[in-house]
């Protein structure tokens, strides 16, 4: 006797899948009905690529299975991680501190090249040279006056950064060494003030000039770290020129 079936389909199917249920109720089902429902389940109702090179307990695990590391296995599943990107906070910020430090060693170097502001003039820093053990003091003054206001204009600019930082650094070290014998401190007369300036230079040595500048998608913006060792060689190759050459002990 027959009873009625009251899903729908009709003939005893899913809910959701009427093809299924009719397929299940096909005459003959028997043994090749319920292979052609398995061959029906593994192929429409599979929910995993067999062909991915994973097994089923492989493609649930939460292990990577072939022993990547991290980065390629989440790059083999679709997925990308977020770089470091430059904020708005952080271009800000390093424009302050450029237009800080550039301003002021642009000041310093129309000081002595110029006279302006007070400044002692070329002659002027010259005979402090001069009296501070340096030989050829009158070239080296407008070098040093020279390298003071480039470095301070292509500070302001953010152009060639990694250069201009190795010019605030080189002068400035050669500056400490003149003030070692006085201490730390400013009030004593020591290199607090210019250790000050050169730490400064050396960060903006290594982190570039942010995006509001001239240097902005150049090569040496790119790579800050690798134009920063470079830099920082030059400004210490330059100072230790200066001292053994034009320095008398």
């Amino acid at each position: 006797m027959r009873t009625h079936d009251d899903r729908p389909g009709g003939a005893g199917g899913y809910p959701d899948d009427r093809s299924y249920g009719a397929h299940a109720q096909q005459p003959g089902a028997g043994a090749q009905g319920a292979r052609s429902t398995q061959s029906l389940g593994s192929s429409k109702y599979d929910y995993y690529d067999d062909e991915d090179g994973y097994s089923d307990a492989e493609a649930t695990s939460l292990v990577d299975p072939r022993g990547r590391d991290d980065e390629a296995y989440y790059d083999d599943l679709g997925r990308t991680r977020k770089p470091f990107g430059w904020s708005g906070s952080t271009d800000l910020g390093l424009l302050i501190l450029r237009l800080a430090l550039g301003g002021l060693f642009l000041v310093h170097g129309a000081q002595k090249l110029f006279g302006v502001l007070g400044g002692p003039g070329p002659d002027g820093f010259a005979q402090a040279l001069a009296k501070m053990g340096f030989e050829q003091s009158a070239v080296l003054s407008l070098v040093t006056g020279g390298t003071e206001l480039g470095a301070g204009a292509l500070l302001v600019l953010g152009l060639f950064t990694p250069l201009a930082a190795a010019g605030v650094v080189g002068v400035m070290a050669n500056a400490i060494f003149l003030k070692l014998g006085a201490g730390f401190f400013n009030s004593s007369g020591g290199f607090e003030f210019e250790a000050t300036l050169l730490v400064l230079g050396l960060g903006l040595m290594f982190t570039g000039p942010g995006r509001v500048a001239l240097d902005y998608g150049r090569v040496w913006f790119r790579r800050p770290l690798a134009f920063g060792f470079i830099s920082l060689i030059i400004a210490a190759g330059a100072a230790a020129a200066v001292l053994l050459v034009f320095h008398r002990p």
